[in-house]
């Protein structure tokens, strides 16, 4: 005789799969609740891990090995998966709406969708430069980047980097070291290359301590990048080049990148890494936010003002505890983020969750070697720190193997 089947009493919704999301679903996997439908929302069938992203772009892991696969993930979890892009929320309805077409309820919402970098403010920024996320389209022009190099290695090439946080930094060193490895493979010179950073303040990785910085800034100077400190970009446009030029550069584009200060760049690939922004649909969904679009949460990653609705890694902004935008607090919050969904589930109190202020950062510097900070001391790049960093990033993204 055929068990009844229990019956579905509560909506779990997942918008985005960041890594607070995937650590929440590999936790619903094993620990169900049971009359709970889980179900996530995202805009593609993986994820990348942000700690081994430069790794990746300087050819050190495959797209595997740094991306999580949410299909398994979901299977895993029992949780339905809808490969499709938010559009819109409906607050007063608990419905979530999707480009195709689809809406779906929820009774608790969950939102994990990273951020964007900011562009709207820059002339031609939208149409000319490639934006560090989503991740997918990064890589796939990267990897089309390397492939031209590849097949025509005497042709030099000029790379920008607009925001010199951490993400344009490691960005700078990862593609400086990829770059370099191809032009020694095709014995061709490597002042075939120019890599430019820029950056509107004068201190790179404004986040982290002066030690932090001055070794990056060295780094960075020594392995010829140029830096351009306390240059904000107002406009990038395509250079119109006469034919006899076009020629010589090859079948390049070029783009001129104009400062407020006057400063003029020519540059074939702009990368953009700037402050982190949110799409268009939360702006109007009515949470609560910051000035910058974020959603504010509780110590809880409860919305201040929608009580049904969780929020967590960048798009979410901790009211009493600011962090900045890094992927170390969404991977701590994924655990806090599951208890307290499950609990407001079972019509449990909620708990708090205080993120630690100083952690152990590992920064790679494009060469199989990696920086270590944590408050105010700092270890020089090394192959063993490397190593370490490699190690915590491994075991992390074992725990999303699922037999292939």
């Amino acid at each position: 005789m055929q068990q009844n089947l229990q019956p579905i009493v509560k909506n779990l919704v997942l918008i985005g799969g960041g890594h607070s999301h995937a650590i929440v679903m590999r936790m619903f996997g094993m620990k169900p609740l049971p009359g709970v439908r889980l179900t996530l929302i995202t805009a593609a069938s993986d994820t990348a891990y942000s700690g081994m992203l430069p790794g990746h772009i300087a050819g050190f892991y495959s797209h595997d090995e740094c991306h999580i696969d949410l299909r398994p993930l979901a299977n895993f979890a029992q949780a339905q998966l809808y490969i499709d892009t938010v559009v819109a929320l409906d607050l007063k309805n608990n419905k979530v709406l999707c480009a195709k077409g689809l809406v779906v309820d929820f009774d608790v919402l969950s939102i994990d969708i990273g951020s964007t970098p900011a562009t709207i403010s820059v002339s031609g920024a939208a149409e000319y430069a490639i934006a560090a996320k989503p991740v997918s389209q990064l890589l796939e022009h990267w990897h089309e980047l390397i492939e031209a190099v590849g097949k025509n290695p005497q042709e030099p090439i000029s790379i920008a980097i607009v925001g010199g946080g951490a993400g344009g930094v490691e960005l700078a060193l990862s593609m400086r070291s990829r770059l370099h490895r191809i032009f020694d493979q095709s014995h061709q010179a490597i002042q075939n290359l120019e890599i430019h950073l820029f950056q509107r303040s004068m201190e790179l990785m404004p986040n982290y301590h002066q030690s932090v910085r001055h070794q990056v800034q060295q780094i960075l100077t020594e392995g010829g990048i140029k830096l351009h400190l306390g240059e904000s970009v107002c406009k990038i446009a395509p250079k119109n080049l006469n034919p006899s030029l076009q020629t010589e550069r090859g079948n390049q584009e070029v783009f001129e990148i104009k400062c407020e200060s006057g400063l003029i760049i020519e540059c074939n690939k702009i990368f953009w890494v700037t402050q982190a922004s949110v799409p268009e649909w939360l702006k109007t969904a009515g949470l609560g936010t910051n000035e910058q679009g974020f959603i504010l949460v509780e110590d809880t990653l409860q919305s201040q003002t929608h009580p049904q609705v969780f929020a967590a890694g960048d798009i979410a902004t901790m009211v009493n505890h600011p962090r900045p935008k890094a992927g170390v607090f969404a991977v701590k919050q994924g655990k806090p983020l599951f208890e307290n969904l499950q609990r407001i589930l079972l019509a449990k109190s909620l708990k708090p969750y205080r993120p630690q202020k100083q952690y152990l950062s590992l920064i790679g510097t494009g060469d199989e070697r990696a920086m270590a900070t944590k408050y105010i001391f700092t270890l020089p790049p090394h192959k063993l720190l490397w190593r370490y960093k490699d190690w915590i990033d491994r075991r992390f993204m074992e725990r999303f193997r699922f037999g292939g």
